[in-house]
């Protein structure tokens, strides 16, 4: 009997092992600093620090990983016209499906797209003397990709990668016609679990 329990926990053990080493799963937190895009006799003007909080998956495969992401995402920018300069805000749900390749046992190379969906997003125009707030509507999910580069170490996973937009999330803000695509430059920290 002893045996069989001897055998039967370093089986578990093994399972274990090759569950870890085909599937990662943790949280991931991070910072970002992005800007938006305006058009129209709009200039874009700063970039905004942002943050990033969620959960992510790794699948490795023999040759390539697959990583969702599950991302609160809080980012913005300020851009301004002859009059009024605008500060925005945007909080949203991003949903990152990155493609990867190891090279060794620390270094990746990823690429993928991205959906993003916006939860809220504020606006403040001031002119010097007053301050109003605008409230952008709401779109459907738009999509971007994002690229970058990843280090493995130990159980900690750090990310950096580029964001950009392939559609428009806001068209304009009341009578502003604007293009927010964000682009943004994200450092990440995950903590693999298992």
């Amino acid at each position: 009997m002893k045996k069989v329990l001897i055998i039967l926990f370093f089986t578990g053990l093994g399972i274990t092992q090759l569950n870890a080493q085909i599937l990662s799963v943790g949280p991931k937190i991070g910072l970002s600093q992005g800007d938006v895009q305006v058009s129209d006799g709009f200039k874009g003007e700063d970039s905004q620090m942002g943050y990033h909080v969620g959960v992510f998956a790794r699948i490795n495969l023999p040759v390539i990983y697959l990583q969702p992401e599950v991302l609160y995402t809080n980012t913005g920018g300020s851009f301004q016209n002859n009059t009024f300069k605008y500060d925005s805000d945007f909080d949203r749900l991003d949903v990152p499906l990155m493609v990867g390749v190891k090279l060794g046992n620390t270094f990746r190379i990823q690429a993928g797209p991205v959906a993003s969906y916006m939860l809220d997003g504020k606006v403040k125009a001031s002119d010097g003397s007053s301050t109003q707030s605008i409230i952008p509507p709401t779109e459907d999910f738009t999509f971007g990709y994002q690229a970058g580069i990843g280090l493995d170490i130990g159980n900690l996973l750090l990310d950096l990668k580029y964001e950009g937009a392939l559609t428009n999330s806001v068209n304009n803000f009341g009578e502003i016609p604007t293009d927010q695509r964000q682009n943004q430059i994200m450092l990440s920290l995950g903590i693999n679990l298992f």
